[in-house]
């Protein structure tokens, strides 16, 4: 018996190919304008807000400096006055202060932290170079914190959270989408496994190859860990529900709110209100401020708080794990066809 001749396929009209693709260029055209809004939002105009400073002394001449400098900078800075030198040097160590003004006739001083955050010391030592200028003497800065051997502007952690930023979420696609098979709780042990190896390539980077951690390694990588442990799962978890809508909705969590609130670039004193209130919060704030306080503050000035942060992320993944598990038991996850999990995958690669 021969066999049926198949129907030939009506090739696609110019108008549902038009269409077609217009719908893909969606995704694209979504992470272009969100990238725009939260990296021009977050950076784009850099002032003081109420960025708090020093004047150390004890006697009516500190106040009324003090005073002086409150008035003319308004909301931009949070003037105090501290009574010596030793309680300034101790705020400063509690990330409480950005800079500690010693005023002298001869000699005055700026004392700082710069592991802190190097724009915001540039930003207060701007403020007091105008003072000593007024003055005809020079403005000398003493800075308590020790730069890593590979960091001379603190910022290198920032680019550590951008790589396990990225191999957390660039996993959880290809997780999703090429093992959307799996039970929910093999495609967690497999994000669990994939952000070990992410937090382990983040550290040997940072580490022995570029000397961005050059001391206390092991606890800035077990902070890496639980940070991408935190981006994966819950990423796993919102899979279930976003579909081919995943990448660009890790992208908002993990790279537009994360990326900008996280004060590797500049810290809350120098953002607005939205992008400086996300960052007493959000996850990359989480692990970026705690690296700092490791390496730069002895463990000190909220390391607690800091892995608290990560911690609550994390079982907010396991939440979203949970919920996202039911809803398959429920029948209720659409199922990609083969062509969208390649799509997906190729949007989290090129990403």
């Amino acid at each position: 018996m021969s066999p049926t001749p198949r129907t030939p396929t009506a090739a696609p009209t110019l108008g549902h190919t038009l269409k077609h693709l217009a719908i893909h260029l969606i995704t694209p055209l979504l992470m272009c304008l969100g990238m725009a809004l939260a990296y021009q939002g977050a950076f784009h105009q850099p002032e003081p807000r109420h960025l708090k400073v020093a004047v150390v002394g004890a006697g009516p001449q500190a106040q009324g400096l003090a005073q002086t400098i409150q008035t003319k900078a308004g909301d931009a800075l949070d003037v105090r006055t501290l009574p010596d030198r030793a309680a300034a040097e101790q705020q400063l160590r509690d990330r409480d202060l950005v800079g500690a003004f010693l005023p002298d006739a001869k000699a005055p001083q700026l004392l700082v932290a710069k592991g802190n955050s190097d724009t915001s010391v540039v930003a207060a030592t701007a403020v007091f170079t105008n003072v000593t200028d007024r003055q005809g003497v020079p403005l000398h800065v003493v800075d308590l914190t020790t730069p890593t051997k590979g960091d001379p502007t603190g910022q290198g952690l920032f680019f550590l959270l951008v790589a396990l930023s990225i191999g957390g979420y660039g996993s959880v696609a290809v997780i999703g989408a090429a093992g959307a098979a799996l039970p929910m709780r093999i495609r967690a042990l497999v994000g669990l496994a994939v952000s070990l190896v992410v937090s382990v390539i983040g550290i040997v980077i940072a580490g022995p190859v570029f000397h961005v951690v050059d001391h206390d390694l092991a606890a800035v990588w077990a902070l890496g860990w639980l940070y991408a442990a935190g981006v994966v799962l819950l990423g796993i978890g919102l899979h279930g529900f976003l579909k081919k809508w995943s990448t660009l909705g890790l992208m908002v969590l993990f790279v537009m709110l994360n990326f900008t609130s996280s004060g590797g670039i500049y810290r809350p004193e120098l953002q607005n209100g939205f992008f400086g209130a996300l960052h007493g919060f959000w996850i990359g704030a989480g692990f970026l401020e705690g690296a700092r306080n490791v390496l730069y503050f002895d463990g000190g000035a909220g390391l607690g708080r800091n892995v608290l942060t990560l911690v609550v992320w994390l079982l907010v993944g396991v939440a979203a794990l949970v919920a996202a598990a039911w809803y398959e038991k429920r029948g209720r996850r659409p199922v990609e066809t083969p062509e969208e999990a390649e799509e997906e995958m190729a949007e989290a690669v090129a990403v």
